[in-house]
């Protein structure tokens, strides 16, 4: 029956969220806490790809972490009070590519 393997799939949805490593809770939190303008972007999983999220501050400089689950990454975008979008819908924002041509003059 469609009831039990619904139940089934978000007791394993809880299940993973409960194992998020510290490390990926904390670096995400401070990422969001020192920049202002913060928008995410949750990348939903793949055949060869983890569900991801991206987070993008106001100035274009981001991060990218691997999640247990998308679910994850929404209740983490809501937890903190933030836009959250999905990344096959809504496109990267344009200052996250600028940022990056900005960092890669700089390098050189």
């Amino acid at each position: 029956m469609g009831w039990f393997r619904r139940r089934r799939r978000e007791a394993r949805v809880a299940r993973e969220d409960r194992q998020v490593p510290d490390a990926l809770r904390d670096h995400l939190t401070h990422f969001v806490a020192t920049r202002r303008g913060v928008e995410a972007w949750v990348e939903q999983p793949t055949s060869f790809n983890k569900p991801s999220l991206l987070l993008v501050a106001a100035d274009g400089e981001s991060t990218r972490r691997g999640l247990p689950s998308a679910a994850y990454g929404y209740e983490f975008a809501a937890r903190c009070n933030i836009p959250c979008y999905d990344a096959g819908v809504v496109p990267y924002p344009k200052r996250m590519r600028e940022y990056g041509l900005r960092a890669k003059r700089a390098r050189q």
